[in-house]
């Protein structure tokens, strides 16, 4: 009973457990011998430069990205394990900034995400609630999701922190990518039932006014730092605006409408000059795109993907129209916006799912011909959350987050066989039993 237990609490059942750094070391991974990887193509998913190389060879050490080429140009050094994978296509591991799933199943009556105390609760943290390897994370994994960014709930103006983990490993510490990973903030569309109620208009003052009471806090800090000032008194309330200002994390907003879009941007990013992107970017958002392309602001798209042909009372409720049928990413795309992204809003949408709504975006129009759609998965969402240095692409130097497909990896009828998080073999569809 008791090994049944340990074998349960360890993630190691029949099902193919998460990663433990207590595992012996494979090739690829922290303190194994280099891994060489061979397929027939890789999708690199640089923010800039060419996006593919074929006849390609992945050179893998030490959890890291060391080499991408063709095998024609760059050769495996000794010592190196080969891996050859055929017809295989490679691609970056999949990057969620919309994740309710990391922690408790907010399905089971559990949900650590709404501590909704205040209307705003900058000090409030995601991480406390994170529990690695819940079953969520584990189908995350088999649909190539391999970093999400788990965020509070959108009850109040200000959730609290995110926090960006990966989804393949059993302990925390080995998840951890980044806390916090972002400040999140609801503009509309849910927080006005917190308390007796409250409209727009005290919503976006009470946002207003918790922005420049952390900027100031954060300026102090500053100032001090370049010895301009005093040591001021730590807040944990307005901590989180030190990474802001620092612009090390930027704020993820829960924002849909086409007025309240165009708020957020002009607010957050044109007034406060603080790194932000659109989350959801729903219901007529795309029509901001021109403010929020000269602002630099990116839209993460999701969970949905099209805006119907609205009835007259939801038209009412989100004061404005459009005409017609209209894919967002589409939307977004034709009138400017390059930094495009999916979200699923996990469990809303299953996490594993993330390369659907992807698809989703090219069905209804997006113009996948330079691979954005590939590119709002992978390179978008970590240059929006500013992890771009460690994941979001194959790169020298970089993660080796790898997915292994039977082709392109948008496309639904494409299977992923393999996944490696820091150069360890996190899924093996034919190992553990495909789970998606």
């Amino acid at each position: 009973m008791f090994l049944a237990i340990a074998l349960a609490l360890s993630g190691s059942g029949s099902f193919g457990g998460g990663i433990s750094g207590g595992d012996a070391p494979e090739a690829g991974d922290k303190g194994g011998s280099g891994l060489a990887l061979l397929a027939a193509k890789v999708l690199t998913c640089p923010y800039e430069g060419p996006q593919v190389v074929d006849r390609a060879v992945v050179l893998v050490k030490d959890g890291k990205i060391q080499a991408v080429g063709s095998r024609d140009e760059l050769a495996v050094p000794a010592g190196f394990e080969l891996l050859d994978l055929g017809d295989a296509w490679l691609a970056p591991g999949f990057i969620d900034l919309h994740c309710h799933a990391a922690g408790a199943n907010l399905f089971a009556g559990v949900n650590d995400l709404n501590d909704m105390v205040y209307l705003a609760n900058p000090g409030l943290r995601a991480s406390a609630a994170v529990e690695p390897w819940v079953w969520e994370m584990r189908q995350a994994i088999a649909g190539g999701v391999t970093t999400v960014l788990y965020i509070p709930g959108s009850g109040t103006n200000i959730g609290g922190q995110g926090v960006l983990v990966k989804s393949a490993f059993n302990f925390y510490e080995e998840n951890l990518v980044r806390d916090p990973g972002s400040l999140k903030i609801a503009q509309w569309g849910n927080p006005e039932s917190w308390g007796p109620g409250v409209a727009m208009s005290f919503e976006n003052w009470n946002t207003r006014t918790a922005l420049r009471r952390g900027v100031a806090y954060a300026e102090r800090w500053k100032a001090h730092a370049e010895g301009k000032g005093p040591e001021p008194r730590r807040n944990i309330e307005w901590d989180v605006f030190r990474d802001l200002v620092g612009n090390q994390i930027a704020i993820s907003v829960h924002t849909q409408v086409y007025q309240v879009v165009l708020m957020t941007i002009t607010m957050i990013a044109g007034e406060f000059d603080l790194p932000v992107f659109t989350d959801h970017s729903e219901i007529g958002g795309w029509l901001a795109a021109p403010e929020a392309v000269k602002e630099g602001v990116p839209a993460i798209i999701g969970p949905r993907n099209v805006d119907h042909v609205y009835n007259r009372g939801f038209i009412n409720w989100a004061r404005n129209k459009h005409e017609g049928v209209r894919g967002l990413a589409a939307g977004w795309q034709e009138l400017g916006q390059k930094d495009l992204g999916f979200n699923t809003d996990s469990p809303f949408v299953p996490e594993e799912e993330l390369l659907v709504q992807a698809t989703m975006g090219v069905h209804y129009g997006l113009d996948d011909s330079g691979l954005a759609a590939l590119r709002g998965l992978t390179i978008v969402p970590a240059r929006t959350a500013k992890i771009d240095a460690r994941v979001g692409s194959l790169e020298a130097g970089k993660d080796a987050d790898i997915l292994v497909c039977d082709g392109y990896p948008v496309d639904p009828r494409t299977s992923i066989r393999l996944v490696f998080v820091n150069g360890r073999r996190a899924y093996d569809a034919e190992r553990d039993g495909r789970r998606w």
